[in-house]
């Protein structure tokens, strides 16, 4: 496997926001506590505050949620003990449900949190590193998750159930699996054993990820959210993260960056089955949209205590849920995550919780042998792939032909040949001289229909040329886009099975660089 690094600003395909961050702009530098550096997670380790009750009550719900996984791998095992280590901390990436794991990047967003594990017990041996997935089970949009693209085909899962998707049966998902072209065993067993899609999300997780002890973390847990009882109490009554957001929000702007989310007066949803919806202050009553559900103040306080499950942050507050229920060190998302995350400093500091290191996950271009044949007989190099189509065009034009085709010179000639037959005219008979002009018009105006004829023939001639190059972006960048925003894992892994441990070696976290992968 070759492996080519390249800034990401050279791919045009990542916000101004990421490059400046990447490139540590000082603009920058009051919306993050440590920049993503091996060296940096000397102070967030003694920064992070993670007590031995929070160790046990986040033990405690992992033990009840790993129940749905019949056989635990021996790492996933091992890193579930090591949580209740004081020495243990964790390193977290987050993403919806996607069906079948949704778009590529969803795999390299768990494959840069263990490539940071990993990297983080070599530097500091003294502790213990655990990758872990946030499943986003409590999110309600289903259209997000409900489809997924597998060799240029969209396959849709449809269903009529509501609220949090996490708590959906997978019934419907068998008439998926059997349009499917061929039979995914990780998936077949997931589907149609588990008893809900936070369960299949689990097991795959563990199919795909479980040799590297990836911990897979549900939200939506009655035993973990009495821990965020406080933040729900401050938001419903102060309503301080609208105001915390706001401000940064503002500030952000004003440098030029653009907000990547909005947030609410109350940042929370009131959750029940079939049922996720704001929760809004309408004078002194709290009521939950779309529905005839309203409380006191009184009321809801006893309600959060009673049932504290039944609020959901969204997502302004999740990452301060995250961050209260794990020891965690670093969050690793995609661009537009990691901007957004910057909106948030304020709001960790008003409730004295350790802002994570932010960390872009890694990116890449898969070229697999196919395509990297049909490059290679192009010429072109993988750096140069990230050019659009017309660019890549006039290079390729530039490399068949060194010059355009043109008959200048023979029309010069046919000129001077005119001008002396035109004297010759005047000296016999002056008034041959309009014939001899129409005649020379005449063939002036065949020498540039030949010209434009050689220059369509030429062109012509390389338009399988042109074609090819056509089909080779069309397979790198479907859509016009990142393969890893359009395609799924199964496009790849399908055809290379060792495609995850591929990427494992070859993701590179703290390199901060664009991975271009081609196989040999």
């Amino acid at each position: 496997m070759k492996i080519t690094k390249i800034d990401y600003a050279t791919t045009g395909a990542f916000s101004q926001t990421v490059s400046d961050y990447l490139c540590r702009s000082e603009k920058l530098r009051p919306f993050y506590n440590h920049f993503p550096t091996l060296d940096a997670f000397e102070a967030q380790l003694k920064e992070k505050s993670f007590t031995t009750a929070q160790r046990q009550t986040l033990s405690q719900a992992l033990q009840q949620q790993y129940t749905s996984v019949s056989e635990l791998h021996p790492a996933v095992q091992q890193n579930l003990a090591l949580l209740k280590e004081a020495n243990t901390f964790t390193v977290t990436t987050g993403h919806q449900l996607n069906i079948f794991t949704g778009p590529l990047y969803f795999v390299y967003k768990i494959i840069t949190a263990i490539n940071t594990c990993r990297q983080l017990k070599e530097k500091y041996p003294d502790h213990n590193f655990v990758p872990v997935y946030w499943m986003a089970t409590e999110d309600h949009d289903f259209a997000e998750i409900n489809h997924f693209n597998l060799f240029g085909k969209k396959y849709t899962w449809n269903t009529a159930q509501a609220g949090a998707v996490g708590r959906f049966t997978t019934e419907g998902l068998e008439k998926v699996l059997e349009e499917l072209p061929e039979a995914y065993p990780i998936f077949e067993d997931a589907y149609r054993k588990s008893n809900n899609l936070a369960d299949a999300t689990r097991a795959i997780t563990h199919a795909l990820f479980g040799e590297y002890g990836l911990v897979s973390v549900d939200g939506d847990d009655a035993l973990l959210k009495k821990a965020f009882v406080p933040v729900i109490e401050r938001e419903l009554t102060e309503q301080l993260s609208n105001k915390l957001v706001e401000e940064a929000s503002a500030e952000l702007d004003k440098l030029g960056y653009k907000p990547q989310v909005y947030s609410r007066e109350i940042n929370l949803f009131y959750l029940k089955d079939n049922l996720r919806e704001r929760i809004v202050q309408e004078g002194e009553k709290y009521k939950v949209l779309n529905t005839d559900i309203s409380f006191s103040k009184n009321e809801i306080l006893k309600e959060v205590s009673e049932h504290p499950e039944r609020f959901s942050p969204n997502v302004i507050l999740r990452p301060l849920y995250e961050e209260i229920i794990l020891p965690n060190l670093a969050y690793i998302g995609g661009g537009a995550e990691v901007a957004y995350w910057f909106q948030l400093k304020k709001v960790f500091e008003a409730f004295d919780v350790t802002f994570p290191v932010l960390m872009l996950r890694n990116s890449a271009l898969y070229i697999n042998r196919g395509n990297a044949s049909r490059m290679q007989k192009l010429g072109l190099h993988p750096e140069e792939l990230f050019q659009d189509y017309q660019e890549l065009k006039k290079l390729l034009s530039s490399q068949i032909h060194e010059e355009e085709i043109s008959l200048e010179t023979q029309r010069k000639t046919v000129a001077a040949a005119f001008a002396e037959v035109e004297k010759l005219a005047k000296e016999i008979d002056p008034t041959l001289v309009k014939a001899v002009g129409a005649e020379e018009q005449k063939a002036h105006n065949s020498l540039q229909m030949l010209e434009k004829k050689i220059s369509k023939a030429r062109d012509s001639k390389h338009e399988q040329t042109f074609k090819q190059l056509e089909n080779l972006k069309d397979k790198l960048f479907p859509n016009g886009s990142l393969q890893e925003r359009q395609d799924n894992l199964l496009t790849y892994k399908t055809n290379n099975p060792d495609f995850i441990p591929a990427l494992v070696d070859a993701f590179d976290p703290f390199d901060l660089k664009f991975t271009i992968l081609e196989e040999a």
